[in-house]
């Protein structure tokens, strides 16, 4: 079972980058790892039925069950004990991350209202590219006539690129709206 941007990544993306790089084997071309979706959910600590939908709605967004993460020290200031949970989060790799990248580029981030581009300041320096959401509604997979709370989630890119400059040029070639530095400076 390979996806659309799979194929593509293999077909076309790979010796756009060999040429454009000027790798001397196609084995040095980046390619996308994995990809880290994580949600935030500081509601759930009074409130189990938040924690519950965040699952549901991930899990219908990525097509994988979420981890949910629990809290590793007690913090008076914000009622959290040891081990509650906190947050949710999923880890997909091969096919399913490649499915869910063609998706947010197709069809998700072009619903994002006022949307100009992804900056180009989220990569992390050694390759990996970090965006937020502000809102799950984006996706096609959420039914909005079941939604209690609108839910913003932070999406990891996790690449074999050694620099960002690298990854950067894998990640337009794939799609992916980032914007670019002199569009930035200029306006």
């Amino acid at each position: 079972m390979s996806t659309r941007l799979y194929n593509t990544y293999k077909k076309d993306i790979v010796k756009q980058l060999v040429k454009s790089q000027s790798y001397s084997n196609i084995m040095k071309v980046p390619k996308v790892e994995k990809v880290v979706i994580n949600v935030g959910a500081g509601k759930a600590i009074g409130n189990s039925a938040f924690l519950e939908s965040v699952v549901k709605d991930l899990t219908a967004i990525t097509g994988q069950k979420p981890v949910i993460t629990k809290a590793k020290r007690s913090e008076s200031n914000f009622k959290l004990r040891q081990g509650a949970p906190i947050g949710v989060k999923v880890t997909l790799r091969k096919h399913r991350m490649y499915e869910f990248l063609d998706r947010l580029i197709s069809l998700a981030l072009p619903r994002v209202r006022d949307f100009e581009g992804l900056s180009f300041k989220s990569f992390d320096g050694r390759g990996n590219y970090t965006f937020g959401i502000k809102e799950h509604l984006i996706f096609h997979e959420v039914d909005f006539d079941k939604i209690n709370d609108i839910i913003g989630m932070d999406v990891t890119i996790v690449t074999s690129a050694p620099t960002n400059e690298e990854a950067e040029a894998l990640l337009r070639a794939m799609g992916l709206p980032i914007k670019h530095r002199k569009d930035v400076n200029n306006g």
